[in-house]
């Protein structure tokens, strides 16, 4: 239990560090740039195929159980308010969590390992701003622009769907998907997902950047990254669900 504890108010600790040291200077802009190419548009792929094969299982689904009661009509509702709601903004974090999180703890853990963090320290730069802040801030920003293609990657592949079952137009099925969307059906959910980017962002970076077990460190950084992060979106998330249902009643519609 004290260990628990103490590794509680360690990462704690550690993501609040990196939270005040965004706004203090020098601002590592450069560093910010680069991961935010290695992890927004890299991942672009991934959520984009992601998104496509959840959208066309997400319709076939819904049409087996909508033609019983005779609401295919409603299927492109369903569709988009399912991922603008939920599933957009989860999967989009898990995915995040198991690509970006085990790749920042590894290449931490190895600059750790490889005392070529001690090596950027011996030439007076601040190791944390240089090499934790910017990988925060670049998830933080690049979770809800990944989460909006993996949206609209879902809105297409279950139109494709529905196309090739009932020859729907495409104008009728962005009329349908968006007559019951408002803003609070989608602003909120989008942005929940910064959370989600600052824990992947925090937690990962703590695994990579503290470990002192040697090389076997650099696994083990990596394997803790992806299963906290995950764990720890999954129960934000519920959370974040019950808070945004209290602002904005109309998401739970």
């Amino acid at each position: 239990m004290t260990n628990a504890i103490e590794f509680v108010g360690d990462v704690s600790v550690f993501s609040l560090r990196a939270i005040a040291d965004l706004f203090r200077p020098p601002f590592e802009a450069e560093q910010f740039w680069i991961q935010l190419a290695e992890i927004g548009s890299r991942s672009v792929p991934l959520i984009v195929a992601s998104g496509f094969a959840l959208g066309a299982v997400m319709t076939l689904h819904t049409r087996s159980t909508l033609v019983t009661f005779g609401a295919t009509a409603e299927i492109p509702t369903v569709q988009s308010l399912g991922f603008f709601i939920e599933i957009g903004p989860l999967v989009a974090g898990l995915l995040m969590a198991g690509r970006v999180g085990s790749g920042i703890g590894a290449v931490l853990a190895n600059l750790r390992v490889t005392e070529q963090i001690d090596a950027i320290e011996s030439l007076s730069i601040d190791s944390f701003k240089f090499l934790v802040v910017p990988r925060v801030l670049a998830c933080v920003i690049a979770l809800p622009l990944l989460t909006l293609i993996m949206d609209f990657s879902g809105l297409v592949a279950g139109f494709v769907a529905e196309y090739a079952a009932s020859g729907i137009s495409w104008h009728l099925y962005i009329e349908r998907a968006f007559a019951s969307l408002d803003w609070a059906n989608f602003v909120p959910p989008t942005l929940k997902t910064a959370v989600f980017g600052f824990i992947i962002g925090a937690v990962s970076s703590y695994f990579g950047y503290t470990t002192s077990e040697g090389a076997q460190g650099v696994g083990k950084a990596a394997t803790n990254s992806v299963v906290l992060c995950s764990l720890l979106i999954i129960v934000s998330d519920v959370v974040l669900v019950q808070c945004i249902a209290v602002a904005f009643p109309r998401t739970a519609l």
